[in-house]
């Protein structure tokens, strides 16, 4: 089928790809940050097919908008990445960091591939979520040769199914007695969220280092300080079952106070990682049957969210914040 006679993209198509876009050209400012200090060949070589595929995928984008006839958004451009400035962060960081944003892009991908009618964009988005998925599984792999990344615990296998029959099974930790150990649902989405926190954390201390704005940093270091708190709450629930949390000695911030980002992309990777936070919380939550598990993550998910309020209000403020597309107001017809 021809571009002419193509059925026009949705507006939901519409919001998929400026999002996508958005984090995309983001990604590639980023590696291009790393490929510029990284020594590894191995690691290397994932960071430019990574780049390369992402610039693709820029490119595919933006022809799309053009044959819709829209305009092609600004996104993040060489205007917001530093050349041959000290590399900001140390040893691995680079994988570690594609590891926590492929995980990002797997899960929103496919989503966007479930919401996609037109046949070039499903497959499109098909694409990405596998491209994604291969990202994941390199870095996941050579994070593990490597010897960085802390597997979640073993569990004696099980021998029998058991149904419950006792609604304490419900029940979390009181001042009266003690909760039952964590399920393995439980200790997943617990391990998951401080791995991802640890990664955070140290951008968080990268970013807080080398920001221009005060404001910013400030911003920062409270972003800094809260991934800390996610860690030690939600690490005390494993520690209650003598269970040592997962931990890392690479992928730390350099002692480096260049920018090789600016601070308008530095507060948006924040804002994304807060807004994804708010949606792993939500899930570990619902699969939580310990009542203080919910609870927790409620709490932790109301500071996440003031954060990341902040963040956006920053972004506005200093003029960062491009707007995505909008819906006709048609409301003001109702004004003549």
């Amino acid at each position: 089928m021809s571009a002419s006679n193509q059925v026009p993209i949705t507006s939901t198509e519409l919001g998929n790809l400026w999002m996508t876009y958005q984090e995309k050209t983001m990604i590639m400012r980023f590696l291009e940050h790393f490929i510029e200090h990284v020594e590894d060949e191995q690691i290397q070589q994932i960071l430019r097919s990574s780049y390369d595929d992402s610039a693709q995928t820029v490119a595919s984008i933006e022809t799309i908008f053009q044959q819709e006839g829209a305009i092609i958004p600004t996104g993040f451009t060489e205007n917001d990445v530093n050349k041959g400035v000290p590399k900001l962060f140390d040893y691995l960081y680079e994988p570690m960091f594609l590891h926590m944003m492929s995980k990002i892009e797997v899960n929103l991908f496919a989503l966007f591939s479930t919401m996609s009618y037109r046949k070039d964009i499903r497959q499109l988005f098909k694409q990405l979520t596998t491209n994604s998925q291969e990202v994941f599984d390199q870095c996941t792999q050579i994070l593990l040769e490597k010897g960085v990344l802390a597997r979640p615990p073993y569990v004696t296998m099980p021998k029998e199914v058991v149904f419950v029959r006792d609604t304490n099974y419900l029940s979390g930790f009181t001042l009266l007695k003690d909760a039952r150990p964590l399920n393995v649902i439980e200790l997943s989405q617990i391990h998951h969220a401080i791995e991802t926190n640890l990664t955070g954390m140290q951008l968080m201390i990268g970013f807080a280092q080398v920001a221009n704005d005060s404001e910013v940093k400030k911003y920062l270091v409270k972003g800094m300080k809260l991934s800390k708190d996610v860690e030690t709450t939600l690490g005390e629930y494993l520690r209650q079952d003598y269970i040592e949390p997962p931990a890392t000695h690479a992928g730390k911030a350099t002692n480096s106070t260049v920018a090789p980002f600016s601070d308008k992309m530095m507060i948006y990777v924040t804002n994304l990682l807060s807004t994804f936070g708010l949606g792993s919380n939500a899930l570990g939550g619902a699969f939580s049957l310990r009542s203080d598990l919910p609870m927790t993550m409620a709490r932790l998910a109301q500071k996440v969210y003031s954060f990341a309020k902040e963040g956006g209000e920053i972004l506005i403020k200093n003029g960062w914040m491009e707007e995505p597309p909008q819906v006709e107001d048609r409301k003001k017809l109702t004004k003549i």
